[in-house]
């Protein structure tokens, strides 16, 4: 059964911020929610067999405010019956959907057969849908996270982080609500499969399809094929499911005309919001060359303190988004070699204070 949850509430064209591995976490997913207007945001992937066996330290992926809603977990993996435990406990979270990641194009997450390595095996592909829908089918139904086999260490971090993000700690309190499951993946493993790989996915009904236009084996090299993107496209219109492109929008200007000329619902966007927060619109209309020097130093402060705030992650995760707002202004290299070696907030407020 298609259920589409939230992505048929959302205004057309949808462009979300994309989920990035080491980038798009709580404090960045905050700025570019406060400071624009994505559609949708996705946390980085996360392991479902780490989840599964108690990695507590994990669960920090997950933080989340609630102005960055909708916010979509993704997760990746192989194991059939983790993926079962995780989304249960995602649900008890309060996201507002869960995505799998089919795309992954690093070797370390391709080779164990997860990520894009996904696309060799339709056949687990599909049943992790499958089970990942009744997972979640089961959670609106009153399943507890104890008898779904979810890992009791992870059951009692979950406590703190339902305070931290709902507002509360009894499971008791979260809406049981029916969320949508979603896939984002790619266009092939080492050769274009876009169509068949489409219509395999397409038997169990996700509420969403992401497609990145380049294969597993050119990573991130050459341009993305939004040709491709637009066949995989058609099928998904005709299914009843969205499909969103990915790769290579370099602005809100080229989102909208990619949309327009290929078809699609709309687009995710990764690489072009680095350092670019006002990137989905809002008072700066997205155009990254009239953000002043002022607004960036502003908001390079405004992000330091906000992942400071939280603790949640080592300082030194930070710093690459410190140096990603140093651009478009004269001494920009000099300060993002001083932000690059800094080692903790005082640091930071020290050099805006020298500016």
């Amino acid at each position: 059964m298609l259920f589409r949850g939230f992505w048929d509430n959302l205004e057309k064209p949808i462009i979300g911020l994309s989920p990035m591995d080491g980038v798009t976490d709580a404090a960045f997913r905050y700025m570019v929610c406060k400071h624009s207007s994505p559609s949708v945001v996705m946390t980085e992937f996360t392991n479902v067999e780490g989840l599964a066996r108690g990695a507590t330290q994990m669960l920090v992926a997950f933080l989340h405010n609630k102005i960055e809603r909708p916010v979509v977990a993704q997760i990746y993996g192989v194991e059939v019956d983790s993926y079962y435990k995780c989304a249960v406990m995602l649900a008890s979270l309060g996201f507002d959907g869960i995505d799998i990641n089919m795309g992954c194009p690093a070797n370390k997450v391709a080779k164990k057969g997860s990520g894009a390595g996904l696309i060799q095996t339709p056949k687990l592909a599909k049943e992790l849908i499958r089970t990942t829908k009744q997972a979640v089918k089961d959670w609106s139904e009153g399943i507890s996270l104890e008898k779904a086999g979810v890992h009791p260490d992870i059951i009692e971090a979950c406590k703190d982080m339902r305070k931290k993000c709902l507002g509360f700690e009894s499971v008791e309190k979260v809406d049981r609500n029916l969320i949508p499951v979603s896939v984002k993946t790619r266009i092939g493993f080492d050769k274009v499969v876009a169509e068949e790989w489409t219509k395999h996915l397409l038997e169990e009904l996700p509420a969403n399809i992401t497609m990145h236009g380049r294969t597993l084996r050119q990573m991130y090299l050459g341009e993305a094929d939004w040709d491709v993107l637009a066949k995989a496209a058609a099928l998904c219109k005709a299914s009843g499911v969205t499909f969103l492109g990915n790769g290579d929008v370099k602005s809100l200007k080229d989102a909208h005309e990619k949309i327009g000329r290929y078809g699609v619902n709309g687009v995710l966007v990764g690489r072009a919001a680095l350092g670019n927060p006002w990137f989905f619109g809002g008072k700066e209309g997205g155009i990254e060359s009239e953000i002043s020097m002022e607004k960036r130093m502003a908001a390079t402060l405004e992000h330091a303190k906000y992942f400071t705030k939280l603790n949640h992650l080592p300082f030194h995760n930070i710093k690459k988004h410190l140096a990603w707002y140093c651009k478009g202004f004269s001494g920009a290299r000099d300060m993002r070699m001083n932000l690059m070696g800094t080692q903790n907030l005082e640091e930071v407020v020290e050099i805006m204070e020298n500016i």
